[in-house]
C-alpha cells in the first residue's frame, strides 16, 4: 500500500497535508466510520481522495450538486486519475456503460447523487463493484436541521446493507451538533469518530457595515483593501449592474452567474485565478470547487439565507492563511427582503402539486410516462403559460427536487457525447458504401480513438469542422444522420436549462410529500434568517464568537479584529474582556510569570494582554512581585 504522503505528492504535488486531514486518512485507511467537519477550504475532498487511491477499488461518492461532481470528476481526471460520473440528463444506455465500467474497468472513483443509489440498475451493479470507501459529501443533506436537506440523503444507510463491511466517511462545512447527531444516527456510522476543525478563523477580520449606498460603499471597500476579490449579489441582474458601477469607478471587475454559456464561464473563472481580473461580482453559485488561496476581499451586497450560507461564502477568503477581510453590507429594508424571501422558498404543499401538475401539462407527459427524460424548460415561458410568479415555480421545483420527483439544472453546459452502435466491419462496410460520411467517421476514429466503440466520448463539433473543412452546422447534421442510421448515437450539447423526471410521472394525489416536514422546514428556515438578522444588528458580541457559539462550538476568546472587537478597543471595553481572563487565571494559579499569562491567553493579542497587565499593575489590581504577578487581595 502506498504512503499517503507519497500520493499527494505524486497527484496534487504538495509535500505535507493540512491540519487534520492526516489523521482523518489515517483513520479511513483503518476502516473506522468517520464523520468529519472542515470548513470551507479545509481540504474535504483530499480526505476521501487519498485512502480510496491507497486501496484497490472504486470508491463511491455521494454528492448532491452536479456541477461540484462535473468538477471534481474534472479535475481528477487532469491529474490522470479515472472518475467517472452519474448524473441528470444522461440516459439509459450511458448509465449502463458507466456503471459497467466501474465494474470491469479500473475507474477508482464513481460520482452519484443520492436520488441514484435507490435505482435498481445501479443497486445491481454495486452489489458486483469492488468498493473501496463510501464517501458522502455535504452530509448536512441529511438533517432536516441541515441549511440544505435532502430527504433522498436518508436512503443512503440502504445502501451499506449490501456491503456491510465497507465504512463510510462523511464531510460536510458546516453542522451543529443537532445535525452531527443526525448525520451519525441516519448514515448508521458505528463508533464514529468525529473529527472537527475550530470555526474560528484568526486571518479573517469580520465586519458588518450599514451603508446608504451599497456600491459607493463597496467601491470604498475595494479601495482599501488590495488584491482578489469576491462580490456576492442576489441576482444575475445585480451582477451585472454592480460589475458596471465598479468598471465605472476604475475597478478591473467582471461577472459571473449560471446563465453564462460554458466557455464564457470558463474565461471568466481562468482571467480571475490567473488575477487577470481582480474582482468577480457573483451570484452564490461562484466559488464553488474553486481553491484560489489569494482571496483578499469577500464582499456580500445581499444578505444571505442563513449563517451556515454566510460562513461557507465568507470562508472563500483567506485560505493561505494570510490576513483577509469578510465585509457583509446592508440596509434596514434588507431584513424585511429576507424575511419575504425566506417565505417564498417555502411555498405550500398546494403551490408545490399545482406546479408539478403544470410541468405534466407543459411537457405534455400522461401518468406513468417520463421516467428518466430530461426536458429543456423555459421558466418565463411556462410562467406565462400558466400563470405563476417565477419565484414560486422555483421554490417549488427546488421542493420537488427535494423529494426526489424531478432534477433541475440552471443551464450546466452538457457537451456533445457520441458512441458508435456499430462494430469496426459494420462501420468500415458503412464507410465503403457511403463516401459521403467517410471522412468524417476517420477523423472521429482519429481524433477520440477505439474507446467509441464502447463509450460515451465527449466532442467538440467545432474540432471537428476545422479538419474535416465544413461548417459546425454541417457537421452537427451528419452526426444527426449517422445517428438516425443506428450507425451512431449522438447527444447533442446543451446549455439549456432542463428538468429531468426522475421517476415516472405521478398523479398528484400521489406525490408522498410530506406536509408536516415542509411546515417545520419553513420554521426553520425564519428561524435562521432571523439569527442572520441578528448577526447583522449585533453591536456587542464578537463576531467570530458568534459565528462558533452558532455552530455550538465554545469560544475562548475574542477575536480582537473584527468590527465590534475593534470598536470595544476604541472605547477601552475590550480591555475588561482580558482583565476578567487574567483575573480567573491567577485566582487559580495564585502566582505567574507575564509570560505564563500571556500563553494562556493565546489568541489574544501579546501587547495588547501586556498592555493591560500593566495599567492592573499600576492601578493596584496586580502585584509583582519578583517577576512574578499575583492578585492584589
Amino acid at each position: 500500500m502506498k504512503k499517503a504522503t507519497d500520493i499527494l505528492q505524486q497527484y496534487w504535488g504538495y509535500p505535507e497535508f493540512r491540519p487534520q486531514q492526516a489523521e482523518i486518512i489515517e483513520a479511513t485507511v483503518r476502516g473506522e466510520d468517520v464523520l468529519a467537519l472542515l470548513p470551507t477550504g479545509g481540504g474535504k475532498s483530499i480526505c476521501f481522495q487519498v485512502p480510496a487511491l491507497m486501496q484497490e477499488g472504486i470508491c463511491l461518492v455521494v454528492s448532491p450538486l452536479i456541477a461540484l461532481i462535473k468538477d471534481q470528476v474534472e479535475q481528477l481526471t487532469k491529474r490522470k486519475i479515472p472518475a467517472v460520473a452519474i448524473y441528470s440528463g444522461m440516459n439509459k444506455r450511458e448509465i449502463d456503460i458507466v456503471l459497467d465500467n466501474c465494474i470491469y474497468g479500473n475507474f477508482k472513483f464513481l460520482y452519484v447523487s443520492p436520488e441514484r443509489l435507490k435505482t435498481d440498475i445501479f443497486i445491481e451493479r454495486f452489489k458486483r463493484m469492488h468498493v473501496n470507501l463510501i464517501a458522502i459529501d455535504e452530509a448536512h443533506c441529511i438533517s432536516q436541521w441541515g441549511h440544505d436537506f435532502r430527504p433522498s440523503y436518508l436512503e443512503i444507510a440502504l445502501i451499506r446493507e449490501l456491503k456491510p463491511e465497507l465504512n463510510v466517511l462523511a464531510l460536510t462545512a458546516s453542522a451543529d451538533n443537532k445535525v452531527c447527531e443526525d448525520i451519525t444516527k441516519y448514515l448508521e456510522l458505528k463508533n464514529v469518530l468525529l473529527f472537527k476543525k475550530s470555526f474560528y478563523r484568526g486571518n479573517l477580520f469580520y465586519a458588518v457595515r450599514k451603508a446608504e449606498s451599497k456600491n459607493n460603499k463597496c467601491v470604498e471597500i475595494l479601495n482599501s483593501i488590495a488584491g482578489s476579490a469576491i462580490v456576492y449579489v442576489n441576482t444575475r441582474k445585480a451582477a451585472k449592474e454592480v460589475t458596471l458601477f465598479l468598471q465605472k469607478s476604475g475597478i478591473y471587475a467582471d461577472f459571473y452567474h449560471g446563465g453564462l454559456n460554458q466557455a464564457t464561464r470558463n474565461t471568466k473563472q481562468f482571467n480571475w485565478i490567473n488575477n487577470q481580473t481582480r474582482v468577480m461580482v457573483a451570484t452564490n453559485a461562484f466559488g464553488m470547487g474553486i481553491d484560489k488561496p489569494d482571496v483578499r476581499l469577500v464582499v456580500h451586497m445581499e444578505l444571505p439565507n442563513c449563517m451556515e450560507s454566510y460562513y461557507q461564502e465568507a470562508g472563500r477568503a483567506g485560505r493561505d492563511e494570510n490576513n483577509a477581510f469578510p465585509v457583509l453590507l446592508y440596509q434596514e429594508v434588507d431584513f424585511e427582503r429576507l424575511k419575504q424571501k425566506t417565505l417564498d422558498a417555502h411555498p405550500s404543499v398546494d403551490t408545490i402539486k399545482r406546479v408539478y401538475q403544470a410541468l405534466a401539462n407543459y411537457f405534455k407527459l400522461a401518468v406513468g410516462s417520463a421516467g428518466g427524460q430530461a426536458y429543456d424548460f423555459d421558466i418565463l415561458d411556462f410562467c406565462h403559460t400558466y400563470n405563476f410568479r417565477a419565484v414560486e415555480v422555483y421554490s417549488a421545483l427546488l421542493r420537488l427536487n427535494d423529494f426526489g420527483l424531478i432534477q433541475q439544472n440552471e443551464g450546466l453546459f452538457m457537451p456533445s457525447k457520441i458512441m458508435f452502435r456499430v462494430g469496426n466491419t459494420a462501420l468500415y462496410e458503412f464507410q465503403i458504401a457511403n463516401a459521403k460520411y467517410d471522412q468524417l467517421i476517420k477523423v472521429i476514429l482519429r481524433m477520440y480513438g477505439g474507446e467509441l466503440f464502447g463509450n460515451f466520448i465527449k466532442i467538440k463539433e467545432e474540432d471537428l469542422a476545422k479538419i474535416t473543412f465544413d461548417s459546425v452546422k454541417e457537421v452537427e447534421k451528419k452526426l444527426e444522420y449517422l445517428a438516425s442510421l443506428n450507425v451512431l448515437e449522438y447527444q447533442k450539447r446543451s446549455s439549456l436549462p432542463q428538468i429531468i423526471f426522475i421517476n415516472e410521472r405521478m398523479d398528484i394525489n400521489n406525490l408522498g410529500i410530506d406536509k408536516k416536514l415542509i411546515d417545520e422546514r419553513r420554521t426553520l428556515a425564519m428561524e435562521k434568517s432571523e439569527k442572520m438578522v441578528a448577526y447583522c444588528t449585533n453591536t456587542t458580541l464578537c463576531r467570530s464568537r458568534y459565528i462558533q457559539m452558532y455552530f455550538d462550538e465554545q469560544a475562548e476568546t475574542d477575536c480582537g479584529t473584527c468590527d465590534i472587537c475593534l470598536q470595544r478597543k476604541k472605547e477601552g471595553t475590550f480591555h475588561e474582556n482580558i482583565e476578567e481572563k487574567v483575573l480567573a487565571f491567577l485566582d487559580t494559579q495564585i502566582v505567574a510569570s507575564l509570560s505564563e499569562v500571556l500563553e494562556y491567553l493565546p489568541k489574544q493579542d501579546p501587547k495588547e494582554t501586556a498592555i493591560v497587565v500593566r495599567k492592573m499593575v499600576e492601578g493596584g489590581t496586580l502585584l509583582l512581585v519578583d517577576g512574578l504577578l499575583k492578585i492584589n487581595k
